[in-house]
């Protein structure tokens, strides 16, 4: 079982130990990010720092011609990533033995929001959603198929891994995030993640829906959550898709969803067939991958059947169980990567300490691959904890 640790540039660059300390785990390849979105990362070990803030979304290399005049664009890094981090790092990795694939973060970028509000996904009330680039809009689908392109196939790299090539939508690891105080449940998280922008109202009405009266009926279903009660009604559907349906009329919830599975499958074909003719073969394409296609975020709603027809496999999180690899291991495609995705840092709810038995649950469910998520971030008795796992498997 091939197994991959997650990291960023600025693990590797500048501490001449990191390499070797990820080889010593007893991984075979090393995830890197080459497109990333804003974040601020603990760097424990590093002997430069200990804390570093990626401002912005930002790419970890130069961008190249094919953006100029263009936009939307993307924004090159900062002293967080200067130059070519990803091309210094990834050598840096090959050279201790470890095979590096990018790892590139497409639908998420609050900057872009932010300077380009039009991208953005606009729910039933009218906010946007900066850190969200709607993915129906001509422009932005445009920006991030070339991205993906860009990201992937970067000197060094055999393969990549795709993330937020999906809707994005209300969830969201915010700064001084404030939005807890009501429990929306998944089918509040679907109405509130609903996009009106221009693209998306004319997309509703080719499936014979009025935008107008479609948000009215979002907000109308909403309601009670803001009062503290049940969406649903006592005696209601008890969640997932039946509840959106009972919410919202299951002629108008079908609709809805029929728009937004289109716009994303359509998006996450156009993006893997501009890595695949960008890349050389061989080269490995995964997604970070939902089984449920409503869902949104960084790991992407999908249809399994459809996104293991077009990618090589998928990244799917299975620190909260394993039974979201079913789906896609009953499409028993005996060629696909399958690879079940645990947080090993345990300040980050991660569990190290249970590492071999979660990745023999995974193997039962029919992983082919694990990751670990993330090699830079965790503590040195987390590390131990995951060398002596994989030492065991």
């Amino acid at each position: 079982m091939r197994t991959s640790a997650f990291l960023y540039p600025w693990d590797v660059v500048g501490d001449p130990e990191a390499a070797g300390r990820v080889a010593a785990l007893g991984v075979r390849q090393a995830t890197l990010a080459s497109a990333y979105h804003s974040t601020r990362a603990l760097t424990p070990r590093h002997p430069r720092h200990r804390v570093m803030t990626a401002r912005h979304a930002a790419v970890l290399y130069p961008p190249d011609g094919r953006w100029d005049g263009r936009e939307p664009r993307p924004y090159p890094a900062g002293d967080w990533a200067p130059g070519d981090a990803f091309g210094e790092a990834a050598k840096t990795l090959a050279d201790a033995g470890l095979e590096v694939h990018s790892w590139v973060v497409l639908a998420h970028n609050s900057r872009l929001g932010e300077e380009h509000p039009d991208t953005s996904v606009v729910n039933a009330y009218g906010d946007r959603y900066p850190w969200a680039p709607c993915i129906a809009q001509p422009a932005t689908r445009a920006y991030l198929v070339d991205l993906a392109a860009e990201a992937a196939v970067r000197p060094g790299a055999r393969g990549t891994e795709l993330e937020s090539l999906g809707w994005y939508g209300l969830a969201h690891l915010h700064a001084h995030d404030k939005i807890g105080g009501v429990g929306l449940g998944e089918a509040g998280q679907y109405l509130m993640s609903l996009c009106f922008c221009a693209v998306c109202r004319e997309g509703y009405a080719a499936r014979g829906l009025d935008a107008d009266e479609l948000a009215a009926a979002v907000r109308a279903a909403l309601e009670p959550l803001w009062r503290g009660v049940s969406a649903a009604g006592e005696g209601g559907a008890g969640g997932g898709w039946a509840e959106i349906e009972q919410l919202l009329g299951e002629d108008r919830a079908s609709a809805t969803r029929a728009w937004r599975d289109d716009t994303a499958r359509t998006l996450q074909e156009e993006a893997v067939a501009a890595v695949r003719a960008a890349a050389p073969d061989g080269f490995q394409v995964l997604l970070h991958a939902d089984p449920v296609s409503y869902h949104c975020g960084a790991n992407a709603g999908v249809d399994p059947a459809h996104i293991l027809s077009v990618a090589d496999g998928v990244v799917v999180p299975c620190t909260g169980g394993t039974g979201p690899l079913t789906p896609f291991a009953e499409q028993r495609r005996a060629d696909a990567v399958l690879a079940a995705n645990f947080t090993v840092v345990s300040g980050m709810g991660g569990s190290p300490a249970t590492l071999e038995r979660d990745a023999r649950a995974a193997v039962e469910r029919g992983a082919t691959h694990l990751r670990l998520y993330h090699a830079g971030l965790a503590s040195d008795g987390d590390l131990e904890a995951v060398r002596k796992a994989l030492a065991a498997l």
